[in-house]
């Protein structure tokens, strides 16, 4: 039997870097009446399955990470792993 281990990356924006889909959310849940929330930012996530006698995890999930999963010009991204 496989022993598979999972991780989330979650991949957002740098600071600094403009994020037109949050300043849409934020101004709709103002017109929506939550005037409180004074900024959004987004970002996406993904679920990952390794399996769990590869080797090297780690360095596998930052390289996937910073090559596929994240432009690291523009967007930063952090791993949990379970």
């Amino acid at each position: 039997m496989s022993i598979t281990k999972k991780a989330t990356v979650f991949v957002r924006l740098k600071d600094g870097v403009l994020d037109p889909q949050g300043v849409t959310i934020q101004k709709a849940l103002a017109q929506m009446g939550y005037p409180d929330f004074l900024s959004v930012r987004s970002g996406k996530f993904f679920e990952l399955e390794i399996d769990g006698n590869a080797s090297d995890i780690d360095r596998k999930i930052n390289d996937v990470s910073s090559k596929l999963l994240a432009n690291p010009i523009v967007e930063k991204f952090t791993v949990e792993k379970a």
